[in-house]
């Protein structure tokens, strides 16, 4: 019947029977439709064939998604630790704080490199995005949005702007200059307008378009100059937590996680939902892929982090302990892809061996949940964001 279904805060009169009532906006291929709810079980049953009931579709939804995973676990020929088994262990890490950033008055929530390894920006709770020099630790640009809760922020490919967006449903770029005094505020210009808040964003391999993840159940494609929406992406059924693009030069896919327990992978030029996991037990609150980009990684509240490989479209590994009952925010891999570093809600950073599944160490100094864990585009420096008010460089 529909794409994608999700509940926007409208009130209004249904598009069908015209009276005033809250309002459900329903995608119908990429057609924005508002009905209210008695007008969207009506079209639902309309086409229904004789003998059939949505609960009779229901369930053979669920006997078809149980025979696609038994048709799936005949192809699981072996775990990825079992293959690793003769792969060498890796050496004593040390890794410590190098430098930390201070600035926000309230939660980090996000931040990204600039390519050239330097700079970095980052987003607050305090409704400010600060870009950093990572080196000498100086601010070399301060930006207030008008919304609290800026939980996005992205730097350009060519390092000449930024995107930022949160709980104003806006996603905006800012262009930067060299002359640091300059009124940043009055070049600011919004991009993506989503209908309930902007949970991720990223530029895809140029500065000429934006992706983004919102709340209302959906991911999108918008042109930055012109501030069109070229495609949009209806598969989860609730928010969308976090998008990663894949990471080599011609990716025309991504990867998006959210609180429908799925990590989505999307083809950006059709707008389809290509491949689809759901093993987590709660919210997808972050997904990275792979170095390689032929898998990816997930991070959940049920304090599990997870390998997916898209070859063999399945799960290959998972990483958890009993001791760890604190939720995983955060996921991103070394540039050799053996590391994998998982921010947590109990304050810690664990660093894991991919191929083994077995945990390398535990990275303590903040002193409130990680909200995000970046490395740095040349593999030498993680940066962490955390509540409580700072960013962390760790080597």
């Amino acid at each position: 019947m529909c794409d994608q279904t999700f509940v926007a805060a409208t009130f209004g009169p249904c598009e069908c029977c015209t009276k005033p009532s809250p309002l459900i906006n329903i995608y119908i291929k990429t057609e924005p439709i508002n009905y209210c709810s008695f007008c969207v079980e009506v079209m639902a049953c309309q086409g229904l064939q004789k003998g059939e009931t949505l609960a009779s579709l229901k369930r053979e939804t669920e006997t078809l998604k149980k025979k696609l995973e038994e048709e799936r676990g005949k192809l699981n020929d072996v775990e990825l630790h079992q293959v690793a088994e003769k792969a060498e262990a890796v050496g004593a890490l040390s890794i410590k704080t190098k430098r930390v950033l201070k600035g926000h008055g309230n939660k980090v929530l996000c931040m990204d490199w600039c390519k050239d390894k330097r700079r970095m920006v980052s987003s607050s709770q305090d409704g400010k995005v600060i870009v950093w020099d990572a080196f000498t630790l100086n601010k070399e640009h301060g930006l207030s949005l008008p919304c609290t809760w800026v939980m996005a922020c992205a730097y350009a490919p060519s390092g000449t702007a930024v995107a930022c967006g949160g709980l104003d449903n806006k996603c905006s770029v800012v262009p930067l200059s060299l002359d640091k005094n300059e009124n940043l505020a009055a070049k600011k210009k919004s991009v993506a307008m989503h209908t309930n808040y902007v949970s991720g964003c990223t530029f895809t391999n140029s500065d000429m378009q934006l992706l983004t993840s919102s709340g209302d159940g959906t991911c999108a494609l918008w042109d930055v100059e012109s501030g069109q929406l070229l495609q949009s992406f209806h598969g989860h059924t609730a928010d969308v937590l976090s998008l990663d693009l894949a990471p080599s030069e011609t990716g025309n896919t991504f990867v998006s996680g959210g609180s429908d327990k799925k990590a989505n992978v999307w083809d950006m030029r059709s707008g389809q939902n290509i491949q689809s996991f759901e093993s987590h037990e709660s919210d997808i609150n972050c997904v990275k892929y792979y170095p390689s980009g032929d898998a990816f990684a997930s991070a959940s509240d049920d304090s599990t982090c997870r390998f997916y490989d898209l070859r063999a479209d399945r799960e290959v590994a998972v990483y958890q302990k009993d001791s760890i009952i604190f939720g995983a925010s955060t996921v991103d891999f070394s540039m050799s892809g053996r590391l994998l570093f998982a921010g947590y809600n109990d304050y810690t950073i664990n660093v894991w061996d991919v191929l083994k599944g077995n945990r390398l160490s535990i990275l303590f100094g903040h002193e409130n949940r990680i909200s995000r864990v970046r490395l740095s585009p040349d593999g030498t420096a993680l940066c962490s964001a955390s509540w409580d008010n700072t960013l962390r460089i760790w080597a």
